[in-house]
C-alpha cells in the first residue's frame, strides 16, 4: 500500500488506475514557492515522510504555455482557482503560438530512504474555447491531437497524460526492485 498525499480525487484517481494499490491521504503540506516543479515535489517529500509511516509519495504539476514564457508553470493551481481557464483563454486571446505542455513531478520515499522523483510531460495545445466534461483542472483546454483531455476517459487519458507517465515509471521502478 503506497500513500498518495493530496487533496484532489481526479489525481488520487488517475494514479489508482495504474497503480491499484494506492491510499489518498490529505494530510497536508506545504508548497514552497520555487522555480522548479522538482524543488516543491522535494520540499513536501520531507514534510509528509514525517507525518506518515510507510511507502508516501505526492506529485506536483504544472501547465506550461510557450507563448508565455511558460506561465503559468509552477503556479497553476493558484492560476486555475484565480482566474481558470477562462482568465487563460484571455491571456491567449489572438495568439496564435498555443504550444503547452503538461509536466509532472512524483515524489516517491519509503521509510528510511532518500526521496527519488519521476517525471512525465505531455505535449499539445490550449483549445480556443472549453470542450468536454471528464477530467479536472485544465483538462476542457489542453488539446492532443483532436481532442482535450476532457474529451477522453480516465483510461485513455492515463494511457497519454504526463501524470499517467509519471506514474507508470513510479510502477516500473517498483516491479524491477
Amino acid at each position: 500500500m503506497i500513500y498518495f498525499v493530496t487533496g484532489n480525487r481526479g489525481k488520487f484517481e488517475e494514479a489508482q488506475g495504474v497503480l491499484g494499490d494506492v491510499e489518498q491521504r490529505n494530510v497536508g503540506y506545504a508548497e514552497i514557492q520555487a522555480d522548479t516543479l522538482e524543488e516543491v515535489a522535494l520540499f513536501g517529500m520531507k514534510e509528509v515522510r514525517e507525518k506518515l509511516d510507510g511507502p508516501v509519495m505526492i506529485e506536483d504539476a504544472g501547465l506550461f504555455i510557450e507563448s508565455l514564457k511558460g506561465f503559468p508553470g509552477v503556479y497553476s493551481a493558484y492560476v486555475f482557482d484565480t482566474i481558470g481557464n477562462e482568465g487563460i483563454l484571455r491571456l491567449l486571446d489572438g495568439v496564435e503560438d498555443r504550444r503547452a505542455v503538461f509536466r509532472s513531478v512524483l515524489g516517491y520515499a519509503e521509510p528510511g530512504m532518500e526521496p527519488i522523483l519521476f517525471k512525465g510531460e505531455l505535449w499539445g495545445e490550449i483549445a480556443q474555447k472549453p470542450r468536454g466534461s471528464g477530467g479536472f483542472g485544465y483538462d476542457p483546454i489542453f488539446e492532443v491531437g483532436e481532442k482535450t483531455i476532457a474529451e477522453m476517459d480516465l483510461e485513455e487519458k492515463n494511457t497519454i497524460s504526463h501524470r499517467g507517465a509519471s506514474i507508470r515509471d513510479l510502477k516500473s521502478w517498483l516491479l524491477s526492485r
